[in-house]
């Protein structure tokens, strides 16, 4: 069976929506995804990050670091042409840790909601996937960080909207959101602001599909799209329809950052900071994150839990 076939087959199941299905399908064409990912940036042992592992620590597997792994979309991840490996963004980043480990890396495909439990329970030694660092999740993890978490504003190529850097911006524009996320609610904090000021109103729309939404866009319905700038920036340099006019936090106006996720006071993190760090000084950093277009989200130092969202 073709990758792309699986992707249909999928969709019909209720796995995966027809908009991802069809926006995996068009990314497809602009990316390796083979299982081998023989394109996939690799990296040396790490000796000072090594000695950082606790003597007592046991990986689940002796010898491979076993990543929690949640495919589903670009560019954070998504199954291979095999249909079973996961590729993408956060593979790349866990295989540039256990190289820096000197270990083997095992990739466990989950469903999000399942990343919790297996790093508490021992079922993983580690989970990778764009998971953001909240107070809350302090509690129970400890966290390297490896990326900024951005939401961004995207118009089409030939828009006349130039740039979007502070809440005024948005003053008389239309803008497509994603109800029940935090980018509404930052989009309706702004809207807000701006009304006390006496500023022209905002149009706020939603789209349930990406194919309407992205119409909307090209056609002049809407002005902008809010939304988290990973698979914005990976869609836009992939189909060349969009450009970025700003970026914000996630947790506007808290920095919002992105970690992996270990257990806690297991001691792996102090380890694995020191990798993403040797990774950053060498560039090989820098390299995985452009494969997937997410270098505006670099960050210059990894930091071991770090202050984190503040609980609601």
């Amino acid at each position: 069976m073709s990758y792309k076939s699986r992707l249909l087959q999928l969709a019909l199941g209720g796995l995966l929506s027809v908009s991802t299905v069809f926006a995996s399908m068009t990314n497809a064409q602009e990316v390796d995804l083979s299982p081998e990912q023989n394109s996939r940036v690799r990296a040396e042992k790490v000796e000072a990050a090594i000695k950082l592992i606790p003597a007592g620590y046991k990986f689940v597997t002796p010898g491979k670091f076993t990543v929690a792994s949640v495919p589903g979309r670009l560019p954070f991840a998504i199954y291979a042409s095999d249909t079973k490996t996961s590729v993408g963004s956060e593979p790349d980043l866990a295989q540039l840790v256990a190289d820096s480990l000197g270990l083997q890396l095992e990739l466990v495909p989950i469903a999000w909601a399942d990343w919790p439990l297996g790093v508490v329970s021992g079922r993983f030694d580690a989970a990778i996937h764009n998971i953001i660092v909240t107070e809350e999740r302090k509690e129970k993890f400890d966290f390297s960080t490896y990326r900024t978490d951005l939401i961004g504003f995207y118009v089409a190529l030939d828009s006349k909207v130039k740039s979007i850097s502070k809440p005024e911006d948005v003053a008389g524009l239309k803008v497509i959101v994603s109800s029940g996320t935090n980018q509404e609610q930052i989009l309706l904090r702004w809207i807000e602001a701006n009304k006390a000021k006496g500023l022209p109103a905002t149009e706020v729309q939603y789209f349930d599909d990406e194919a309407v939404l992205d119409l909307a866009l090209q056609s002049g319905r809407a002005d902008a799209y809010l939304g988290p700038n990973a698979t914005s920036a990976f869609k836009a340099a992939a189909e060349k329809k969009t450009k970025l006019v700003g970026t914000f936090s996630g947790g506007w106006p808290q920095t919002a950052e992105i970690a992996v996720a270990t257990k806690k006071n297991v001691g792996l993190a102090e380890a694995i900071t020191e990798a993403l760090n040797a990774q950053i000084k060498n560039g090989n950093y820098a390299k995985a994150l452009a494969r997937w277009s997410l270098s505006a989200e670099a960050i210059q130092e990894s930091r071991t839990n770090p202050p984190g969202l503040p609980k609601t």
